[in-house]
């Protein structure tokens, strides 16, 4: 098997002795005294030349005519004497008005033709027809101007109809058409033919036909209402204007009786009223008995030259060019479902399908109380409607509308200079139409406003058709007045800012407190602008959220529709608002990470010696006793715990965006983002699918996410922490089992304490010592944990004196010393030694500070007031002492990211929601999602380890 190469050949290709064989797809020659036929595919013989026989194609046998008869009949099969002359083809021609007869009455061939006049006498009044072959009934234009079938001066001959120069006939026409898109101006063949003739026959006769006609033509000049100029548009207006006489059709001012209904008229602000003064007389609901119901869109649909030719429902793709199932195409009708259907056409298929123009006047249809169907017009806004500039078709202000009634779809008539051109110069594509759905205001049983066609039209310079392309677009959009949610919005923006500022001020006395400073700096604004940023995105997301899961809930739960959502362009506030809530709230967890990262920390290890150990002293050649060495282990493994539990959260974040990717995709929770009214979780794929709404796509994610990481939250405080593990409450524990304490501090003069002293007294010891400890305690055989006697209070917040913050500093400095430059080293004794004596320094003075020690740097515990738990701040500033409030909530956690999993979630949140809005994909969010986390889990970690190594000097390489 193999393939095959063969030439193309098109019929145009053929040349002029050479025919295209249908059968072979190639040319072939003709036979003798032959030529091709006009269509090409066949041969017939030459002028002069009579046909014997013919197969078709080239099977064709010719025979040259006698002497006395050049001319051959019209069917070619005969020579015939043509008595005054032949045509180009051969066959005999006669003058105007007179016919030509070949065959007697009983079909025997005459040997010469005739050509017979045409009676014009006011008995018959006859004239010939269009092809020559018969008379028939001259136009009555003809015998009203004449009382013939002649239009001879000084009567008007146009467009074929006959006028009497005595007449009041309209102003002369213009036959121009503008393209304003290309700037082009043209002449077109079918005005400059029909135009005059239309206008004069509507204003003298009120003939319906020229009148729809000369209707036609104006539409096709973008109603370019004009009362100066006398185009199409001009002399329409030119006839309604001077017809009042005659009446309206069925009570409606604009709609002159024997006219077409083109306008609205053109008072400024009518638009409004048309379109919200009266409501549609039918409700609407998405659920019971009448739901899924279906817009009941008819035209009544007419050709260029007038002519009526039938109702039509939309239904089936009438008005949408792009193809589609028909299941897909009849969606677009089926109310509260938003429609949007978009592709490129080819300009070849757009001249093919559409040829004549049709144009529409649309209806929407529906039943009486009586059971009488009646219809309800549907104005169009044309967004190409050239006009004076009182009236602009764009923008919001329905004052600045001219509205209109007549459309088309594909206009390739118009643009045709020239009859005998096969493709116009230009064509006119209406390439985005979108039938608006207003809900009505104040309603509450699915009342609407009457529909409004918002149309555009394309101009295309026809070139090559087959490569050049054309984008439409068709959509059915439903909207509702918005401002009322706006306000409302904005009201509750305006409020909770307020209020976001005031938090913010409190946070920022505070944090003042507790780093012991009084003067308002540089620093203290910055601080403040901080704390804002993060109270102001819980603003915005809070705002966000209530208006995602509003739309939601009262979208899809409805029954007779009251509420309809905003479309795309409406959204722009809330995407905007979702954006400074992510930026916001990105600021404000950077600022936790920096502050989390930075925080001194130090463990106090209570173990002391239990016995003494002789040593010799090196080059001294003495031996001497020292206190046995204290095991550092105890603290390397507390600091182990401390570096672990950094990053724990109350939440699994893997099976969060697990859970929430398998709800919105396999269980189909996505679906209800859908702009339609089906509350339905399946979809099926042969259907329409309505496009997505970002307002329901970010209020169903968001809600996914709020309630999976609620039970998360509920499940790990209630079950997993109280009967598994709690990793919290164990490090404190942990803590107290080996005998050291943890000093805190996340400000200069704030902190937090977990007394970890071992009621024991040594937790330095064997497992049988460390057994029977435990069950002493177990059995209430020993003093409780508590840093205060008889009470088990083990964390503290801190408030400690500037006189103490100093002395930790001073003593910190040495630790921190041994990473400075060389010049600051002690010479004289090792770098090790001197962090070694530092630590020991430190260890010493903060159990002494805790065993109350120092009297001038003392401190006393005490509960904090309601109000101080309530505002996160402390009232007192530890001026002489320091104070220790008591903690059960394990406050320190603050310090890590399970204190702040508030933050970290709404961070998740808004980080899937941007990427989701973004790229209209769960999946790549969730996934985005998931590796955020995981990157700043690792610099968390990362750089929170190498703090904790830098500030308890344990060995980074302990830290595993």
């Amino acid at each position: 098997v193999r393939g095959f190469s063969l030439p193309l050949q098109r019929p145009a290709d053929c040349g002029g002795d050479r025919y295209f064989d249908i059968s072979r797809l190639a040319c072939a020659p003709c036979g003798a005294h032959q030529r091709p036929s006009t269509g090409g595919s066949s041969c017939v013989c030459q002028p002069g030349y009579r046909m014997v026989s013919s197969n078709g194609g080239s099977s064709v046998v010719c025979e040259k005519c006698p002497e006395n008869m050049t001319g051959v009949t019209q069917d070619g099969w005969n020579c015939i004497t043509c008595p005054k002359g032949l045509t180009s083809e051969g066959t005999c021609k006669c003058p105007s008005n007179e016919i030509l007869v070949e065959r007697s009455i009983d079909g025997i061939l005459l040997d010469e033709a005739l050509c017979l006049h045409c009676n014009g006498s006011e008995q018959s009044f006859s004239a010939s027809d269009a092809s020559g072959n018969r008379c028939v009934r001259c136009e009555q234009t003809f015998i009203n101007a004449s009382k013939s079938c002649d239009c001879s001066s000084p009567n008007i001959l146009t467009g074929g109809l006959c006028f009497s120069a005595g007449e009041n006939l309209p102003p002369k026409g213009v036959a121009t058409i503008r393209f304003a898109q290309l700037g082009i101006t043209l002449t077109s063949a079918w005005f400059l033919k029909n135009l005059q003739s239309s206008a004069s026959a509507c204003w003298l006769y009120s003939n319906l036909t020229a009148c729809q006609a000369l209707g036609n033509m104006c539409v096709m000049n973008m109603n370019s209402l004009s009362y100066s100029s006398t185009d199409a548009c001009g002399l329409f207006q030119y006839i309604y204007v001077n017809t009042a006489r005659l009446g309206v059709a069925h009570s409606v001012a604009f709609w002159r009786h024997n006219l077409p209904w083109l306008y609205y008229g053109d008072r400024p602000g009518l638009a409004s009223q048309v379109l919200e003064a009266n409501n549609f007389p039918t409700s609407f609901s998405f659920k019971g008995t009448d739901k899924d119901v279906k817009l009941q869109f008819i035209a009544a649909s007419f050709d260029a030259a007038g002519n009526f030719l039938k109702w039509q429902s939309l239904e089936g793709g009438i008005l949408q060019l792009c193809p589609d199932t028909q299941a897909k195409l009849n969606a677009a009708y089926a109310f509260g479902t938003t429609y949007q259907q978009s592709c490129k056409i080819s300009v070849s298929k757009i001249l093919l399908d559409f040829a004549n123009p049709i144009f529409y006047d649309l209806f929407l249809e529906y039943n009486g109380d009586n059971g009488q169907q009646y219809f309800w017009d549907v104005p169009v806004l044309n967004l190409n409607l050239q006009y004076s500039e009182m009236f602009v078709n764009q923008g919001s202000n329905m004052n600045n509308w001219l509205l209109t009634r007549r459309f088309f779809l594909v206009d390739a008539l118009s643009g045709k200079e020239n009859d005998l051109e096969k493709l116009p110069r230009v064509l006119r594509i209406a390439s985005k139409i979108t039938i608006s759905i207003r809900l009505a205001s104040h309603n509450q049983r699915g009342t609407i406003y009457p529909p409004l066609l918002t149309i555009a039209y394309t101009d295309v310079l026809v070139e090559n058709p087959e490569t050049q392309s054309v984008m439409v677009s068709f959509s059915v959009s439903y909207e509702m007045n918005q401002s009322e949610a706006q306000v409302q919005t904005e009201i509750t923006l305006g409020v909770l800012g307020g209020l976001a500022v005031l938090w913010s001020l409190l946070k920022t006395a505070g944090w003042k407190r507790r780093t012991g400073s009084s003067i308002i700096d540089l620093q203290t604004v910055l601080k403040f602008l901080l704390f804002y940023a993060g109270d102001l995105a819980n603003v915005f997301f809070i705002i966000t959220v209530g208006t995602g899961i509003y739309w939601l809930v009262f979208f899809k739960g409805q029954q007779f529709v009251s509420v309809l959502l905003p479309l795309p362009s409406q959204e722009e506030d809330f995407v905007t608002y979702i954006a400074c809530a992510f930026s916001l709230k990105a600021l404000q967890f950077l600022q936790l990470l920096v502050s989390q990262l930075t925080i001194d920390i130090f463990f106090i290890d209570w173990e002391r010696p239990k016995s003494r150990v002789v040593k010799g002293v090196e080059g001294e050649g003495v031996i001497k006793s020292a206190a046995a060495p204290v095991s550092i282990w105890r603290t390397y493994f507390v600091a182990n715990e401390w570096n672990e539990i950094q990053t724990v959260r109350k939440i699994n974040p893997l099976f969060q965006v697990f859970a929430v990717l398998f709800f919105l995709e396999v269980v189909g929770f996505s679906n209800l983002a859908l702009m339609d009214s089906s509350s339905s979780l399946a979809r099926s794929s042969e259907s329409y699918i309505a496009p997505w709404s970002r307002i329901l796509r970010f209020g169903v994610s968001a809600a996914v996410w709020l309630v999976i990481a609620g039970l998360q939250i509920i499940f790990f405080s209630v079950c997993y922490e109280r009967f598994i593990e709690d990793k919290i409450s164990q490090f404190v524990d942990l803590c107290c089992v080996s005998n050291i304490s943890v000093f805190l501090l996340s400000h200069s003069c704030f902190g937090y304490y977990i007394h970890g002293r071992s009621v024991h007294g040594h937790a330095d010891t064997n497992m049988e010592e460390m057994n029977r400890n435990l069950k002493r305690e177990a059995e209430n055989l020993c003093s409780q944990r508590g840093l205060l006697p008889n009470t088990d209070g083990q964390t503290f917040q801190m408030s400690i004196s500037r006189k103490m913050r100093l002395h930790y500093d001073r003593i910190h400095e040495t630790l921190t010393r041994r990473r400075g430059p060389a010049r600051l080293l002690d010479s004289s004794a090792n770098t090790f030694e001197q962090s070694t004596r530092a630590y020991n320094t430190m260890n010493k003075f903060l159990s002494s500070f805790i065993n109350h020690a120092h009297k001038e740097m003392d401190y006393i515990v005490k509960d904090k007031l309601l109000f101080e738990r309530i505002l996160g701040m402390e009232f007192m500033e530890p001026i002489e002492k320091s104070l220790f409030y008591s903690d059960e909530g394990q406050s320190f956690s603050d310090v890590l990211y399970y204190g702040n999993e508030t933050t970290l979630l709404i961070f998740d949140i808004l980080f899937f929601s941007v990427v989701d809005l973004a790229s209209q994909s769960f999946v790549l969010a969730a996934i985005l999602t998931y590796l955020q986390q995981e990157i700043f889990r690792f610099i968390r970690s990362t750089l929170g380890q190498k703090n904790l190594a830098s500030k308890t000097l344990v060995d980074e390489r302990f830290l595993i």
